[in-house]
């Protein structure tokens, strides 16, 4: 639930937030796991398994005709009962957080108008979409604020500036996955998504649909971050402009990524959800800033119920893999099957970070009502999955914390992002072996098209990396080789880190496809 608040008045509390923040913080480089520095809240913060676990909204189509699904989504702030009892400025989505879920089809063309009614400009990136470079989310592709766009012509002078509205368009020729839009601006990727501009994108088929996989209600997208709270009950960010007008970053002791001491799960703080005994499927997506989730599910006096991951970013794996936890990177998503039916009626299944200290150590909880018929099944064989062969071409990329201008920020081999320039130029349809080096952790991401895990330092895939991904989990001084082929639409596009302060600090690079 949300409700209206002008643009000057989000303004004026954008402001507030990095007075009103406890600018205090614990684990330096990291705790347990993530790079980055925690938050401390200001306001009193909730017991946690209280609130029930909301589920998105599904947009509808302002016009599905015979050939396509046409969507019309408003980007406006407003406020958000988040903390039971307190109001949350946001920027959302039609004014919610998560925003609507955009449920497409294989095969069929999807075309999302975006309307700007915040007071900065955005771009809007659908996170592991195949899309022409166009509709992709180039981020100088500006999105000017409806009757407010004096100023900003100077941020868009290597992308196309739109006034109001702007449509993307997404052929959905790719097979069924999780997928998700967020915004993809220069600079400032980072407080526009802690400040609620993220939403779920499905894309379905029919090899899917044939499998006896849970559905309907039983079927949940979980989307999982982190935040902070100021004492007026605003988001707590520590940018270094709070406006989101000129100067990108944030505070040094966050330099190296923002994490908070609230887990949200669908925008609930810890929240708790009533299951049947039976099999369901969780399409869990990590849209935090920086945090990593190690994510495993407690019953009290039993073992651990784990996790049969069914798919990966791109889609579905090959065979299931059954497994204890499972730990998400920023931008990474873990399509599992877990069945309640292994435990007694009554049970409270805790799912729990193994990654976090504190209050982020909690995620949410399922309660086990009720015994319940279940028709669902996970087969031993899951989709067809073709295996990339590197041809002889080997690219190297090396992520590490450098200087940009007068900055101290994080680099992709030794330099800043330049949109003039492209770091690497690669023909459409080959394979090429890509190799990424690491100082911390960096969850590199790239647009346009998924690639195959080959090899994490001198062995193979590690236990996160099967099937088809977009975003690389790359830990701190690790070398990981992938095998990487685009396809199809040529043009501009990006890869980055996917901790967003690092991302908004000039860990992003340009290439083109060719």
């Amino acid at each position: 639930m949300s409700a209206r608040l002008d643009r000057r008045g989000f303004l004026g509390l954008l402001g507030a937030s990095a007075a009103g923040v406890a600018l205090a913080g614990c684990g330096g480089w990291g705790p347990r796991g993530s790079t980055g520095t925690q938050l401390t809240s200001a306001v009193p913060l909730p017991p946690p398994y209280q609130v029930p676990l909301p589920v998105p909204l599904v947009a509808r189509p302002v016009n599905a005709g015979a050939a396509l699904d046409r969507y019309l989504i408003t980007q406006r702030v407003a406020r958000a009962e988040i903390l039971p009892g307190i109001r949350t400025p946001i920027m959302g989505y039609d004014g919610v957080f998560p925003g609507p879920t955009i449920e497409a089809r294989r095969g069929r063309p999807v075309v999302v108008r975006y309307r700007n009614e915040l007071p900065v400009p955005t771009v809007a990136h659908l996170h592991g979409g195949h899309t022409p470079a166009d509709s992709d989310g180039w981020p100088l592709d500006l999105l000017l604020p409806v009757g407010n766009t004096a100023g900003w012509a100077r941020h868009g002078m290597v992308g196309d500036l739109a006034a109001g509205e702007r449509e993307y368009r997404y052929p959905t020729t790719q097979r069924a996955a999780t997928l998700w839009y967020h915004d993809h601006r220069m600079d400032f990727t980072a407080p526009a998504v802690y400040f609620g501009l993220a939403g779920f994108h499905i894309v379905r088929d029919d090899a899917e649909d044939a499998l006896p996989l849970p559905r309907g209600p039983r079927e949940l997208p979980l989307m999982i971050c982190d935040r902070a709270f100021a004492a007026d009950g605003s988001f707590a960010y520590p940018a270094l402009d709070p406006r989101m007008r000129e100067v990108p970053g944030v505070e040094p002791p966050w330099m190296a990524g923002v994490l908070g001491d609230v887990v949200l799960v669908n925008g609930a703080p810890w929240p708790v959800c009533e299951v049947d005994a039976a099999r369901y499927r969780l399409r869990i997506l990590n849209a935090s800033n920086a945090r990593r989730f190690g994510l495993a599910l407690r019953v009290p006096g039993a073992p651990d119920l784990p996790f049969t991951q069914i798919g990966s970013d791109s889609g579905l794996l090959a065979a299931p893999v059954v497994r204890p936890s499972v730990e998400a990177a920023p931008g990474e998503r873990f399509d599992v099957v877990v069945d309640f039916a292994q435990v007694p009626v009554g049970t409270e299944v805790t799912m729990v970070n193994s990654l976090g200290e504190g209050s982020a150590a909690d995620v949410m909880r399922f309660r086990v009502m009720r015994s319940a018929r279940d028709d669902s099944a996970v087969p031993e064989r899951l989709a067809e999955q073709e295996v990339l062969v590197p041809g002889p071409t080997l690219r190297t990329f090396q992520f590490e914390r450098g200087r940009w201008g007068p900055h101290t920020g994080w680099t992709i081999n030794g330099t800043a992002f330049d949109p003039t320039t492209s770091i690497a130029d690669i023909p459409l349809g080959e394979v090429e072996r890509w190799r990424f080096v690491t100082d911390v952790h960096h969850p590199v991401h790239v647009h346009l098209d998924a690639f195959q895990v080959l090899r994490r330092g001198s062995g193979g895939p590690g236990p996160s990396d099967a099937g088809w991904k977009d975003t690389l989990d790359l830990r701190p001084a690790e070398v990981v080789e992938v095998a990487v082929r685009f396809t199809e639409h040529a043009g501009r596009y990006v890869l980055h880190c996917h901790n967003l302060e690092h991302e908004d600090m000039a860990m992003m690079a340009t290439i083109r496809t060719v």
